[in-house]
Parts: structure tokens; C-alpha cells; sequence
């Protein structure tokens, strides 16, 4: 199944793209769902109809399902015992019940159980009723800590689960002697173990399999640009793929016949240039700005055809660059894809199996192949868009 998931800063038509290539697909008979991850829901909007949590067929041809997923609600099914814990302990401390409840709502957890419900969906679903799933992200920097999340997650939530069971035996005994201190149930160490570390297992196998790949939406604005570039970087950060950029609202050549636009048109194609260049070799994919809002599934396939062309609906329009592993005599190097990275922002380091990348704020750890694990590292380089990490046996000589 493939899977693309569409993302951009706000405002820029990421939902009125994602539904576009939905409703394009479908008009060429691939059985196709496109689900709503962003909490502000407009897809039944652009659609021109109402959804919910359950996929709804949205078109003539019967090959288009639409669903916009409840957030709190997976939130509140998902987290479990978990939240229930948080707010009872909150209350035992003596914090009012409305704030314990927001309290007890970790960051970023909507977002995440929104993922979670998508990628549940499409896995239960499977090959045989989707061939193409589209999920329009949230804007960037909540789609980025959705996207990022469960590799983070998935390692903190290891560690807290051997916290938790090397101090239960201390603890237990002792808050028992506190009057009404709630104590974590078997049911909390079900949830985050059997539901939330395994599902995070099986959500990053899904966001970085090779048949799911991000497309970043942006406009001729060099805001909404810069953003998308910072995106792409923290993307391939975390080994998730891109395959494309849509370049939104371009204004049509004839507008040249009009003196106010012309200056715009001008901007309009610099920028373009600068897209098409710096985001190499992630192929640019106009979208023209219409005469009118696009609504509908008809009118939504008719767009989608003016962006996509005669490419497949399901194709990866740019193979990803993984990252390599290569052997150097006794050394080995590694590869990494690290698109329009700054060499002040980034920072590596090896801590005892792993690859500690740090970029500006945002860090990840890389487990080593047992082989390069033995080995010390002894240079890093970033040179055009690409990191050369070097590992050698102690004394090793540094990377030219």
C-alpha cells in the first residue's frame, strides 16, 4: 500500500492538495482513502461534505473514502489507564480537576494517537481495500513532532518502563502508608507497554517504510519557503522520506498583461528557480491558482490532474537517498542524508552503540550496526547536503 502524506506551513492549500491527489487517483480507479491528521479538520470542507471518524465514499465513482479523525477521542482510547493514573495522582496533589486533566494530556499526545489511528486504519484496511492512502499532516511544526514522535517516544518509553519496575518494589510499600495515594495498576504497565512502546514499533516502521514518503506544500513566499527547507532537513533527520514539492497558487503568464501583477510575476519565478534548485532533486510540482475556490470531488480531480499530469498516482517521484554504511579498510563510513543542514547547527557523537545526531533542537539516535558499534569515530563532515561520519578502531586515522 502506498502511503503519502502531505504537509506545509499553514495556509498554504496542503489539505485542498492532499484531497486533489485523493480525488485524482480515484478518477483514475485507484481505490484511494485520504484521512484529515490536522486537529483544525477543513478536508470535509474542501470535499463540500460532512465526515467523521469512519471513512465516508465521497465521490461518483465509489473510489474515494474520506475520514477526519477525533483527536480527543483517540487520545482518550489510546492513552487509557495511562491518563487515568496522571489525573488521579494530579488530584491527589491537590490540583483541580479540569486543569488535572489537561495536565495528564502529554505533549504532543493528540497528535500522535492521530497518527496512530490513521496508520491503524490503513493497516486493518490493508492491500486488498486501499491501494493509496493520503493523509493531510498538520501545519509543519506539529506535523514534525507527529512525524518525529514515535522514534523519540518509543525510546524514552523503553527507559520508563525499566524505571518504573526497578522502583515499584521501593515505592509501593512505602506510599501505602500515604493515605489515598494512588498507585499505578497492572493496567498502566499494560497500556504503555503491550499499546503504546509496541504500536510506536509498528507507527515508525510505517512512516519510514519505502512506500511512505512526505510531500512538502509551499507558495512563492519566502517565509513559507524557508520553513519547508528546515522541514526537509529534520525529515530526513529521522530517516522519513520526501518524494516532492508542490508549489502552490502560481499565478498564470497572461497575468503579465495586467502592470500590477507583473512585479509579482517576477518575484513568483525567482523563487521558483530557487525551489527548484535548493530542494534538488525533489522534483517541483506547480499548482496553478484558480478562477475560483476548489471544491468537490470533480472539481478537486480536475486540479489534481493539472498538478500530477500523467504520473501514476501511487509513484515515488524521487527515490530517497538512505543512508550507507561503507567499509574503508579497517574503518567504515557512513552516509546521511542531511538536505540544506548548517554545519553550526549540527553536532555528532557516539554514545556507546549509537549515533547521536543533534540538529539545533532537534536530536536522534541511531542505533549501529554491532560491526561499527567496536569502533571509535574519528571525523564527521557535512558537504552538500550529505554527512560523512568515519568510525575506526582506536588511533584511527581522521577522514580527509
Amino acid at each position: 500500500m502506498r502511503v503519502v502524506l502531505y504537509t506545509g506551513k499553514g495556509g498554504v492549500g496542503k489539505t485542498t492538495t492532499s484531497a486533489a491527489h485523493a480525488a485524482w487517483a480515484a478518477s483514475r480507479g485507484v481505490r484511494t482513502l485520504v484521512a484529515s491528521a490536522d486537529s483544525a479538520h477543513s478536508l470535509g470542507d474542501v470535499l463540500g461534505c460532512e465526515l467523521g471518524p469512519e471513512p465516508t465514499t465521497v465521490d461518483s465513482t465509489g473510489q474515494l473514502d474520506a475520514v477526519e479523525i477525533d483527536a480527543r477521542a483517540e487520545t482518550e482510547r489510546h492513552w487509557g489507564a495511562i491518563r487515568d493514573y496522571l489525573v488521579a495522582l494530579f488530584r491527589h496533589q491537590g490540583i483541580e480537576e479540569l486543569v488535572a486533566d489537561e495536565l495528564a494530556l502529554m505533549p504532543g499526545a493528540e497528535e500522535l494517537t492521530t497518527l496512530l489511528a490513521v496508520e491503524a486504519r490503513s493497516r486493518e484496511a490493508g492491500d486488498a481495500e486501499y491501494d493509496l492512502v493520503i493523509v493531510d499532516c498538520a501545519p509543519t511544526d506539529v506535523a514534525l513532532r507527529m512525524l518525529t514522535l514515535p522514534e523519540v517516544a518509543r525510546g524514552s518509553m523503553r527507559l520508563l518502563l525499566r524505571v518504573q519496575r526497578a522502583v515499584a518494589g521501593v515505592v509501593t510499600p512505602l506510599a501505602r502508608s500515604v493515605v489515598g495515594f494512588p498507585l499505578p495498576g497492572s493496567e498502566v504497565f499494560h497500556d504503555a507497554e503491550e499499546v503504546l512502546y509496541r504500536r510506536f514499533g509498528r507507527l515508525l516502521e510505517w512512516v519510514q517504510a519505502e512506500s511512505t514518503t512526505t510531500r512538502l506544500v509551499v507558495t512563492a513566499e519566502r517565509m513559507v519557503i524557508d520553513e519547508a527547507a528546515r522541514t526537509w532537513t529534520d525529515l530526513s533527520l529521522f530517516g522519513l522520506h520526501c518524494d516532492a514539492v508542490v508549489m502552490n497558487r502560481l499565478l498564470p503568464d497572461a497575468a503579465a498583461e495586467e502592470p500590477f501583477f507583473r512585479e509579482w510575476l517576477e518575484v513568483q519565478a525567482e523563487r521558483r528557480r530557487e525551489v527548484e534548485s535548493g530542494f534538488a532533486p525533489l522534483p517541483l510540482l506547480p499548482a496553478p491558482l484558480g478562477d475560483d475556490e476548489v471544491v468537490g470531488a470533480e472539481a478537486l480531480a480536475a486540479h489534481g490532474a493539472l498538478v500530477f499530469g500523467e504520473t501514476d498516482p501511487r509513484a515515488r517521484l524521487c527515490e530517497a537517498q538512505a543512508t550507507r554504511f561503507v567499509r574503508d579498510g579497517e574503518a567504515v563510513e557512513a552516509w546521511l542524508p542531511l538536505p540544506q543542514a548548517r554545519p553550526d547547527e549540527l553536532d555528532v557523537a557516539k554514545l556507546d552503540e549509537r549515533l547521536i545526531l543533534t540538529l539545533g533542537s532537534r536530536r536522534r539516535a541511531i542505533p549501529l550496526p554491532r560491526h561499527v558499534a567496536r569502533l571509535d569515530l574519528v571525523a564527521a563532515r557535512l558537504r552538500e547536503g550529505k554527512l560523512r561520519v568515519r568510525f575506526a578502531p582506536y588511533g584511527g586515522a581522521e577522514a580527509s
